[in-house]
């Protein structure tokens, strides 16, 4: 079965951390790109972090860097987002994506699967 399946939300005071994974199975576990994207509730959807090729390459959005850090577990065909230093803004549904197109200014790009989401909620 082609699917993704998130795990590691939860709530958590502002500069705390949370580790989000994401297993993927069936044909999305030979997808090049993976990557989170956020929700907030009223916003639109964002890409947050994207690794290509087991970490050949890595996207961050502006408002996480040097907080948050994608990694991939090739063998277990998982990839993490590790969040530390969170901020009430960070506040979102999370999605885990798989895609085959890359680009380094955006991320993944033309998402082939999604995954059911994983809430995370930071308090002041």
């Amino acid at each position: 079965q082609d699917q993704l399946v998130e795990s590691g939300g939860g709530s958590v005071q502002a500069g705390g951390s949370l580790r989000l994974s994401c297993e993927a199975s069936g044909y999305t576990a030979s997808s090049p790109c993976m990557g989170w994207f956020r929700q907030a509730p009223g916003k639109e959807r964002e890409g947050v972090a994207s690794i290509y090729y087991g970490g050949g390459s890595t996207y961050y959005a502006d408002s996480v860097k040097g907080r948050f850090t994608i990694s991939e577990d090739i063998a277990k065909n998982t990839v993490y987002l590790q969040m530390n230093s969170l901020k009430p803004e960070d506040t979102a549904m999370y999605f885990c994506a798989a895609a085959l197109r890359y680009r380094d200014y955006e991320g993944c790009r033309d998402i082939d699967y999604w995954g059911q989401g994983t809430q995370v909620t930071v308090s002041s």
